[in-house]
């Protein structure tokens, strides 16, 4: 659900859409809020876009510290960032040289990690994320964000995303609208999706079977997009979803109500 901050004087009001008593400024969270039209706002120091009707989005990392600072026309705020507890998933019978790649495909991988951050940079005035996202696939949820990977026994990265079982052709979704800034077949991610939803907030769908859309296409919440599948560093086949705010992954499961 989407996490909403309104900000008032003299001081900061919350109020949000989930439960009472989850609190959703917390490590991986997704804050989308509304101030009055002109509002200058900055997070530690780092100004945020805010759009002609007032909306404005950031989120906090897997490993984000206790607080912050939000700044509104220059008077500052401190808000509490709630720590949460991480799981470890291990993952057995990868192909060995998804787990430990040769130069090559390091190479490539390094090539492919900068064209993603690039897709992921984006600051475009669309609003997008103002809208209540949709699950991206029907299925079993098969992982969650901010688990530490262990890969066929070797400890690897964070899981930065939330992964959904389906079949290969399952239906793939536009999580909010948005336009595409990434449509290519990536070594770790296989056929991959990235999508711009305005303001740093990006969604990405990973292990496609099929691509229905190109870089700079418009998409409409819950238009399909491809179909879901088992491409790049897969055990079976599933989505990967994974929500940014620029180059900070997010968690996409409160976001998705689950």
């Amino acid at each position: 659900m989407k996490r909403r901050i309104l900000l008032a004087a003299p001081a900061l009001l919350l109020a949000h859409r989930a439960s009472a008593t989850q609190s959703f400024l917390q490590q991986g969270g997704l804050v989308v809020g509304r101030v009055a039209p002109g509002t200058r706002l900055t997070l530690d120091g780092r100004a945020l876009r805010v759009s002609p009707a007032g909306d404005y989005a950031f989120g906090f990392g897997r490993d984000h510290g206790e607080s912050a600072v939000l700044s509104t026309n220059g008077r500052e705020e401190r808000l509490t960032v709630a720590r949460r507890p991480w799981s470890v998933q291990a993952i057995s019978g990868l192909p060995p040289a998804q787990v430990t790649p040769d130069a090559a495909a390091l190479a490539r991988i390094n090539a492919e990690r900068e064209q993603l951050g690039r897709a992921r940079a984006t600051d475009s005035t669309l609003t997008g994320f103002t809208e209540t996202f949709a699950r991206p696939a029907e299925g079993r949820i098969s992982g969650v964000f901010g688990s530490q990977r262990v890969l066929n026994g070797q400890p690897r990265q964070p899981h930065f995303g939330f992964d959904i079982a389906a079949p290969t052709g399952s239906p793939l979704l536009a999580a909010a609208s948005g336009r595409v800034v990434l449509s290519q077949s990536f070594f770790f991610f296989g056929e991959l999706l990235v999508v711009d939803h305005g303001h740093g907030i990006n969604t990405l769908y990973a292990h496609l079977s099929r691509r229905d859309v190109a870089e700079g296409d418009v998409v409409a919440r819950g238009q399909r997009m491809g179909a879901t599948g088992a491409t790049g560093r897969v055990t079976g086949p599933h989505l990967h979803f994974s929500l940014s705010w620029f180059q900070v992954w997010l968690d996409p499961q409160p976001v998705l109500g689950l």
